[in-house]
């Protein structure tokens, strides 16, 4: 019994100690990960769905207003950004583009009463839309699951078992900059052709 008192068993038993701690730690870091990962799948599952709507959209318009090809380009140009992010922040100016170029779009179709009674389009419009919602839930999610990991890699002892472990802090999903205002939209330029 005295063999467990000396030096090997005090070892033992801060090692135990320390399992004890250390191993629900990490287990939490790595749940809270997994978290934020999913988020983020949220986020580009939605950005995927209406990535894949916008090409339907896009050709509807075109049969009403052959004459605003470059918003058509515009928006093209956008999709194009946006499949090539690979980063938050790459996603978010990308996101910005985007919608910027939908909601020029949006003020095209006010000028086609046809266009916004045909079925076809009211139906992209209302998914759309329903997109857009889903989009900024998803994106809500994600910042607050990012919330909570960051806490738990800045906290101490979490501060000391991600830096151990590798665990770094996630990116929040930040509107560009200027994204506060309202795009310009001036059509004092276009013309039919």
């Amino acid at each position: 019994m005295k063999k467990w008192f000396g030096p090997i068993g005090i070892i033992v038993i801060i090692l135990i100690v320390l399992a004890l701690v250390l191993i629900p730690k990490y287990n939490s870091l790595v749940t809270a990960e997994e978290n934020v990962d999913s988020k983020w799948a949220q986020v580009e599952n939605q950005l995927q769905r209406r990535y894949d709507l916008i090409p339907n959209l896009v050709e509807s318009v075109k049969g009403y207003a052959n004459h605003e090809q470059q918003i058509i380009a515009d928006i093209t140009n956008a999709r194009s950004q946006m499949s090539n992010a690979n980063t938050p922040a790459q996603q978010a100016v990308a996101n910005d583009a985007l919608t910027g170029a939908l909601s020029r779009l949006l003020v095209v179709v006010e000028n086609y009463p046809n266009l916004k009674a045909d079925a076809n389009f009211r139906q992209l419009m209302d998914e759309l839309a329903g997109t857009e919602n889903r989009l900024a839930v998803a994106r809500e999610d994600y910042n607050n699951e990012v919330q909570q990991f960051n806490k738990h890699v800045k906290r101490f002892p979490g501060n000391l078992m991600a830096g151990m472990f590798g665990f770094e802090q996630k990116e929040y999903f930040k509107a560009a900059a200027g994204a506060e205002q309202a795009p310009s939209i001036d059509f004092s330029q276009s013309g039919t052709q």
